[in-house]
């Protein structure tokens, strides 16, 4: 079997095994570590628990994988295809995956602080519990992905599509947001406290009893979105658009409002900028 080929030749020393097929291998608890895969075909294979630290998977087929606990620290995964793999407590610990596809990947509770997912198509993948802490996710497609309860501290998620993602209970603690498409997103009790939003899209957002503690979201769309209860002391809402949002019982004290359109906006009870309590 090829499999068996590759493992003598990997404990003989080898390390370079650029565009073999290892489709549907039983690869379960294998070290790979340093090898070179480059355009290989792991696709459906079982690699669950296998040591892929500091190896190189670019472009590797990987769709439908099995790398449940896989460690793949440092690993280079640019351009590899993830689509429908198996990720879920992975460690991905300062790897690479620019411009990978990820469509649908699970990568539940998976360690990916300091990677770099720039760029990277995640659309409807299941984030559920993953720490990104410090991670690059410039200009990722995470569409209808779920990142409830996920840890997002100092992440860049600059020009970042997030559209109709769940957010629900996520960290993400002075992270950049700039630019954002978040349009339909669930962030309820998100902590996003310090957080750098400007010129973000938030329209139809639900935020309710999110953290935006001196957040800036200035020059933001939040057209018709839910921000009851939402804690934006001394939070910069400056030029940003609010029409038809929802603050009942938002706290607004201390916030730049500066420009801030409020037109068919609900704030009954909402703590206003100088400690009073709007009643209207």
């Amino acid at each position: 079997m090829e499999a068996d080929r590759i493992l003598r030749q990997y404990a003989a020393g080898e390390r370079n095994f650029r565009e073999i097929n290892l489709a549907g291998a039983d690869l379960k608890g294998v070290n790979f570590s340093e090898a070179n895969f480059t355009r290989s075909n792991f696709q459906d294979a079982n690699l669950k628990g296998a040591n892929l630290t500091g190896a190189n998977l670019r472009e590797v087929k990987l769709a439908g994988v099995d790398m449940t606990e896989a460690n793949l620290t440092e690993a280079n995964l640019i351009g590899t295809d993830l689509s429908r793999g198996n990720l879920s407590g992975a460690n991905l610990t300062g790897s690479n995956l620019r411009g990978s596809m990820a469509r649908e990947v699970n990568m539940s509770k998976a360690n990916l602080t300091e990677a770099n997912l720039t760029e990277a198509n995640f659309t409807e993948a299941n984030l559920f519990a993953a720490n990104l802490t410090d991670a690059s996710m410039i200009r990722t497609n995470l569409m209808k992905s779920n990142l409830s309860w996920s840890t997002l501290k100092a992440v860049n998620l600059t020009n970042a599509i997030l559209s109709e993602s769940l957010l629900e209970r996520a960290n993400l603690t002075t992270a950049i947001l700039s630019g954002a498409m978040l349009s339909g997103a669930n962030l309820t009790g998100a902590d996003l406290r310090q957080v750098t939003m400007v010129g973000a899209n938030l329209t139809d957002a639900n935020l309710s009893n999110a953290n935006l503690r001196v957040a800036n979201v200035s020059w933001s769309t939040l057209v018709k979105a839910n921000l009851s209860g939402a804690n934006l002391y001394r939070a910069k809402l400056c030029w940003s658009n609010l029409s038809g949002a929802i603050l009942v019982e938002a706290v607004l004290i201390d916030a730049n409002l500066n420009r801030t359109n409020f037109r068919d906006a609900d704030l009954r009870r909402a703590i206003m900028p100088d400690g009073s309590t709007n009643e209207s």
